[in-house]
């Protein structure tokens, strides 16, 4: 076998998390960035539904999501979109509180009654009486975002390295022997796992007990409908969680919000949850669905209080966890990024409290 390449730092698995820690990382350490598949962000981060909005996740995400904002706008890849989240009649004090939760937390959000919501998604189904907006919103270009990540990381030195899974990995003498699926044999002082749904499987194959990251199904379709999406209307939400949709370039992307529960797997969609989605869509609008042009599927990975986590193992030394983003892991990059580069290379780590998203929480 030939000698093994000695890296300080070793992520496991290139989409959006793994691709800004390494650009995160950058000159400060020897890197590489080992990918499974043979194009980097297959998975999670290349079926984003795409869009910025400050409240989506919750309160604990929130702080990630609007840190990373002035990194996003400045590099370009927010176009302004708006959120709009709708209630039913009867819920008219869950959106108050809604709106109020948010305010509190410098998230800039107005009530608007029945008639404004008419104004901004024509057609509403009787029964929607009000709803919360979010000026701040934003479509994501999650694609060059991602490349801006890979690039950034590359200028700085890391080393990419596609259809390289790991099959193995254990310490000895203070460093990781980690094996790649070919046979070859990489070595570092630290490994980093952020391989998504397969998160915790690596930390199995690493002897690190696992956390309970659990991969759940989203499902989006991309529909023709009558009239034609105005490029104006805002992202949709309900205050529910059953349901999201926006304009894209004519079409509307429409979800389900489903989290079905799935191993770790190359993620489709279902019938049962396209046609689920259509129905609940119809109960929104009064439009006709003319065609139903494409779907997928996505898996969002949840730790078992649906917060991300980020830093050491406590119980296996130079272990660094990078994993548990759900849904949320494009819109909280930038900001994630930089605290997780932080804790990796002893940094101060700003304006966000690491504490909430420790690993030790459940140790």
């Amino acid at each position: 076998m030939a000698v093994a390449e000695q890296y300080d730092i070793a992520i496991i698995g290139a989409g959006m998390a793994g691709a800004s820690l390494a650009a995160a990382i950058g000159g400060d350490a020897r890197t590489v960035l080992l990918e499974a598949e043979g194009q980097p962000g297959y998975h999670a981060t290349g079926r984003s539904a795409a869009f910025w909005t400050e409240s989506y996740g919750g309160p604990a995400i929130q702080p990630l999501t609007s840190a990373s904002g002035q990194y996003l706008r400045d590099g370009g890849f927010l176009k302004p979109r708006a959120a709009l989240t709708i209630a039913r009649t009867g819920q008219e004090a869950r959106i108050k509180a809604f709106a109020e939760r948010y305010a509190r937390l410098g998230v800039t959000v107005r009530i608007l009654d029945r008639a404004e919501l008419s104004s901004l998604v024509p057609g509403l189904a009787d029964g929607w009486s009000c709803g919360a907006l979010e000026p701040s919103c934003c479509d994501i270009d999650v694609a060059a975002l991602h490349q801006h990540f890979l690039a950034k990381a590359r200028q700085a030195g890391v080393e990419l390295r596609g259809r390289a899974r790991v099959d193995g990995a254990r310490r000895e003498a203070d460093v990781w022997r980690v094996g790649i699926a070919d046979g070859e044999e990489i070595r570092c002082g630290v490994l980093v796992n952020a391989a998504g749904a397969w998160a915790d499987e690596i930390a199995g194959l690493a002897g690190v007990a696992p956390i309970g990251i659990a991969p759940l199904r989203r499902t989006v379709v991309q529909l023709q409908v009558a009239p034609e999406t105005p490029a104006s209307l805002p992202l949709v939400l309900d205050l529910a969680e059953e349901f999201y949709f926006k304009p894209v370039s004519g079409r509307l992307w429409l979800s389900p919000h489903d989290e079905t529960p799935s191993s770790a797997c190359d993620a489709a969609p279902e019938e049962l949850d396209v046609a689920t989605a259509i129905a609940r869509l119809e109960e929104v609008v009064d439009w006709k669905v003319l065609k139903l042009e494409h779907s997928w599927a996505g898996l969002r990975s949840f730790a078992p209080d649906r917060m991300p986590v980020y830093g050491f193992d406590p119980g296996v030394a130079g272990f660094f966890w990078c994993a548990g983003q759900g849904g949320f892991g494009i819109q909280t990059a930038p900001a994630a990024a930089q605290l997780a580069a932080s804790l990796l290379l002893d940094r101060q780590t700003g304006e966000i409290d690491p504490a909430p998203y420790a690993p030790d929480r459940f140790r």
